[in-house]
C-alpha cells in the first residue's frame, strides 16, 4: 500500500497519492489526416503542451494548471488507479502507467507516476 503520508483527500473521502504527470512524447500522424480528413493540411504536433513538460496532482479530479483538459478527460482513470494505489504488473515500474490522449491524429503519450 502506498504512503499516505503525502495524500489529499477526493471525492468520498478517499486517499490518493500524488502523482507526476510527464508529456513523454507528442506525435503526429500526417498519412492519417491525409486519408481522412477532408481538408488535409500540415498538421504539426499537439501545441498544448511541450515534451518533458510535467504536471503535479494530489487529487485527481482538479485540473492541473496548463494541462489540457481533453487528455486530462482521457488519462484521468489511469491516474485514479495509480493515485489509488493500483499497479500495473506489466511495466518495469509498477507505480508507473503510460497512458495517451485519444486524439487519433495528434496523439500525445504520457507517463503517470506514483510518489510514495
Amino acid at each position: 500500500m502506498a504512503n499516505m503520508g503525502n495524500t489529499m483527500k477526493g471525492r468520498d473521502s478517499f486517499m490518493f497519492s500524488k502523482c507526476k504527470i510527464t508529456v513523454a512524447k507528442r506525435m503526429v500522424h500526417n498519412n492519417l489526416a491525409n486519408e481522412y480528413l477532408e481538408v488535409p493540411y500540415e498538421i504539426t504536433v499537439c501545441d498544448k503542451v511541450e515534451d518533458g513538460q510535467s504536471f503535479i496532482t494530489d487529487n485527481p479530479y482538479e485540473l492541473p494548471n496548463g494541462m489540457c483538459a481533453s487528455a486530462w478527460a482521457d488519462i484521468r482513470p489511469y491516474i485514479i488507479a495509480i493515485a489509488s494505489g493500483g499497479q500495473f504488473k506489466f511495466m518495469k515500474d509498477k507505480n508507473t502507467i503510460l497512458a495517451s490522449c485519444a486524439d487519433p491524429i495528434r496523439p500525445v503519450l504520457f507517463t503517470i507516476e506514483r510518489y510514495d
